[in-house]
C-alpha cells in the first residue's frame, strides 16, 4: 500500500485474490493468542493472518472485516474449514460497531494486496493500463478519475504533497490540469513522467509513484479511517488484550505510533516497530517497508 509497492516490476494479471501476509509470525507471537479467545481481523485480505489465529487454538474465533468484496470472497474460500468459527463483515473498519463484543486481540494489515497491484483493472498501479479507479470498496462513488479530472490545481498539489510527500507536487499538478482529462493509469503516469526534470525521471522510483499513493489514500480515505479506527478499537479490547497494526509508509506508521503512545488505556509493547527479517525480505520484496507495532490494554 505504499510507494515502493507501486514501483514493483510489472506482473501478469492474476484472476484470484493473492496477498502474502507479512510479519505473520511476529504478529501472531505478539498477540499472545488465548485459547477460546475472540479476535478481530480488521483487514482480512486473503485470510492469511486470520488462518494463523484460528490454527493457534482449536476454539479461537475471528470477526473478519474487509472493504473489498473480492477479499471477503477469497477469505471465505481460503478459510472454509473454519467456517463455524468465522464471521465476516464487509465494510470500512472505521465504521464497524462490535456491540457488546470484547476482543482478546485486534489486528490490521494496512498494506495494499498483491491482488490490487497486479490486477490492472482495479487501477491501483500504473504498470498496467486501466481506468483511474483505485476504490477498495466499489460501492463508493469517488474514483481517482474524479480527483484528477475535476479537482483544482491547488487541491491536487496539496494532496500530492501531503499524502504522497511529493516535493514537485505543484509542478505536477499544474501539468495535469493543463493536459486533462485523463482516462487511464498509463496516460496519467506518462504525463507525470514528462512533467518533471530529466534528472528526476530515473531515480529510485518512478515519478508517478508518490502521486498514485496520494490518490489511493484520498480515494479510500485511508488515513482518516485509520485515525477513527485507532480512537475506538482499543475500547473493544478485554483488559490485557492486544492490538497489532502493520503499516507500510511513514504517514500510517506515525499515526499508529502516536495513537498507541497517547492512548490512556494502552501500554506500548513495541518500543520500536518490528520489521521483516532477511528471510522474509528475500521471499517477499513487498514486505520491505512493513512495520509492526503492538500495544496492550491496561488491566486496571
Amino acid at each position: 500500500m505504499d510507494e515502493i509497492d507501486l514501483n514493483t516490476e510489472n506482473q501478469e494479471t492474476k484472476p484470484n485474490f493473492v496477498h502474502i501476509s507479512v510479519l505473520a509470525a511476529e504478529l501472531i507471537s505478539g498477540l499472545a493468542i488465548n485459547p477460546g479467545g475472540i479476535y478481530l481481523d480488521a483487514t482480512v485480505g486473503g485470510g492469511g493472518h486470520t488462518k494463523l489465529i484460528l490454527q493457534a487454538a482449536s476454539d479461537t474465533k475471528v470477526i473478519a472485516i474487509d472493504r473489498d468484496a473480492e477479499a471477503i470472497n477469497a477469505a471465505k474460500n481460503n478459510l472454509v474449514e473454519f467456517t463455524e468459527r468465522l464471521t465476516f463483515w464487509h465494510g470500512n473498519f472505521a465504521k464497524y460497531q462490535p456491540g457488546n463484543l470484547e476482543f482478546d486481540g485486534i489486528i490490521a494489515d494496512l498494506g495494499v494486496s498483491s491482488f490490487h497491484l497486479d490486477t490492472g483493472a482495479r487501477g491501483f498501479s500504473f504498470r498496467q493500463e486501466a481506468e483511474l479507479d483505485m476504490r477498495m470498496d466499489r460501492r463508493e462513488n469517488l474514483t481517482a478519475a474524479n480527483i484528477i479530472n475535476e479537482w483544482s490545481e491547488v487541491e491536487l498539489a496539496d494532496i500530492f504533497y501531503k499524502y504522497g510527500e511529493e516535493r514537485l507536487s505543484r509542478r505536477i499538478a499544474k501539468q495535469i490540469v493543463e493536459k486533462r482529462p485523463f482516462q487511464t493509469t498509463t496516460e496519467l503516469a506518462n504525463e507525470i513522467f514528462h512533467s518533471v526534470p530529466r534528472s528526476y525521471r530515473y531515480g529510485r522510483i518512478h515519478p508517478a509513484t508518490r502521486v498514485f499513493q496520494a490518490l489511493r489514500i484520498v480515494v479510500n480515505q485511508e488515513l482518516a479511517s485509520l485515525e477513527t479506527f485507532l480512537q475506538t478499537a482499543p475500547n473493544w479490547l478485554k483488559p490485557g488484550g492486544r492490538i497489532g497494526i502493520i503499516s507500510f509508509h511513514s504517514l500510517e506508521d506515525r499515526i499508529v505510533k502516536h495513537s498507541f503512545r497517547e492512548s490512556p488505556i494502552l501500554q506500548v509493547i513495541t518500543k520500536k516497530p518490528i520489521t521483516p527479517q532477511e528471510a522474509e525480505l528475500q521471499e517477499n520484496q513487498r514486505s520491505r517497508s512493513a512495520k509492526l507495532r503492538i500495544a496492550e490494554k491496561l488491566r486496571s
